[in-house]
């Protein structure tokens, strides 16, 4: 999957019932914002690191960590290197 030069990439994989399964890949140039999601969404790093903010904690994955996040929770994905490389698994 190539790099984007900015942000992060977004493709859906699989869209079944009540389950949405994403591929994100990130560039190292991307403008942190904060999200909140209606569905549950769990995580993991496949490839690289990546820092994120939720709860007022700063949260620091490296390739193999996954993360839930739970429905409607505000998170923030602060830094992440070039390349990294995520499966997103929503649970609506």
């Amino acid at each position: 999957c190539p790099v984007p030069e900015n942000n992060e990439t977004f493709t859906e994989l699989l869209k079944h019932k009540n389950v949405i399964i994403e591929r994100i890949v990130s560039s190292d140039k991307i403008i942190p914002f904060q999200q909140q999601h209606p569905q549950d969404e769990w995580v993991i790093l496949l490839k690289g690191k990546a820092t994120l903010a939720m709860d007022e904690k700063i949260i620091t994955l490296q390739a193999g960590d996954y993360l839930f996040i739970p429905s409607n929770k505000k998170h923030t994905v602060s830094s992440t290197e070039s390349g990294s490389f995520w499966l997103a698994v929503h649970i609506l």
